[in-house]
């Protein structure tokens, strides 16, 4: 066995990106011409940022919270 690390990327494909958070590629794409997930290009390639994704369900998940702690003042 070798002692390397399993490397997580740091960009996925668009279809890779869509399953990671559960959604379909039309509403990626949507989220990403609002400018809430960013893309890279590479040569021809289209790939999304991991972080960008982190970023979007970090959002999403504090804006829930906080409506629901309005919501129940």
């Amino acid at each position: 066995m070798s002692g390397h690390q399993p490397v997580e990327p740091i960009c996925v494909r668009i279809n890779d990106a869509a399953r990671m958070i559960g959604i379909g590629r039309t509403k990626l794409y949507e989220l990403i011409s609002r400018g809430e997930v960013e893309t890279v290009k590479i040569g021809k390639a289209t790939r999304v940022t991991t972080a960008s994704l982190r970023e979007l369900v970090g959002r999403r998940s504090s804006d829930k919270l906080k409506r629901n702690r309005h919501d129940t003042k």
